[in-house]
């Protein structure tokens, strides 16, 4: 008897399982699609832009991006530095936050 779509090979894992393996977890990512987040990283620098896209290795592409330093004695309350497109490697990643809606850089067009 023949497998359903997505079944083969082992129950939904291998290369099928990026079509249909995590729906659930897909819907989410799909609505933060656009959002604005706030990514800090293992240096100390924290990112905010719109979230476009990310992989298995959870590296994330942010559009409009802009970089803010770790906050110093030397340079209280620096501008940011804007990126404008970047790709933040997974290993890096400390922490993800959704901005509130209002808030942070615009919607990527």
């Amino acid at each position: 008897m023949a497998e359903p779509p997505g079944e083969a090979g082992g129950g939904g894992r291998g290369p099928a399982a990026g079509v249909g393996g995590h729906p659930r977890a897909r819907r989410r990512l799909e609505a933060l699609l656009n959002r604005s987040l706030r990514i800090r990283m293992s240096d100390g620098r924290t990112l905010v832009g719109a979230f476009l896209c990310t992989d298995r290795d959870a590296n994330v592409i942010l559009g409009s991006a802009q970089e803010f330093l770790k906050a110093s004695d030397a340079f209280p309350g620096a501008e940011p530095r804007v990126l404008g497109l970047a790709m933040v490697p997974g290993h890096h990643i400390v922490s993800i936050e959704v901005e509130r809606d209002g808030s942070g850089a615009a919607p990527y067009p």
